[in-house]
């Protein structure tokens, strides 16, 4: 897909649907640094709902991860858990989570860490940033190039 195709967001799986490599650029930043960039990420689709994309490890800044003692379940992809992030004073707790033992159907994902964008003091796809608003629970990365309407 190039960054002039627009996706619509009603045509994806009813269930979170395979996981789908990303070539385009994937960018997280905080507290002026580059958290995690990449251009090896993975992405998961579901109806409604903007992408959730994934970074492989060795694109983010590991050192500015604080583990978390926090889970959560997901019925499709199994337990995830979470990292804050911290540069200089500012922490943005439960910012990143992961699956270290996905469930069937989404190995692709294992070690790979996914970021709620409204965490973040920017995340961008390409150089289209990531509006996604806050909602607390759902981490997808809403971009103008995907169109809803947005179920979050």
């Amino acid at each position: 897909m190039t960054t002039t195709e627009r996706e619509s967001a009603a045509n994806f799986p009813p269930t979170p649907g395979e996981v789908q490599p990303v070539s385009r650029r994937l960018r997280v930043e905080f507290a002026g640094e580059v958290i995690a960039e990449t251009t090896r990420g993975v992405r998961i689709v579901e109806r409604d709902r903007p992408p959730v994309y994934y970074f492989p490890p060795e694109d983010i800044r590991m050192e500015r991860l604080v583990p978390e003692d926090k889970t959560t379940t997901c019925e499709y992809k199994g337990i995830a858990s979470y990292w804050g992030v911290r540069v200089g004073d500012r922490h943005a707790q439960g910012a990143i989570w992961s699956y270290p033992n996905p469930k069937e159907g989404y190995e692709a994902i294992r070690e790979h860490m996914a970021f709620y964008p409204w965490m973040m003091d920017a995340a961008y796809v390409d150089d289209i940033p990531v509006t996604t608003p806050n909602n607390d629970w759902y981490g997808g990365w809403q971009t103008a190039d995907i169109e809803g309407p947005w179920n979050q």
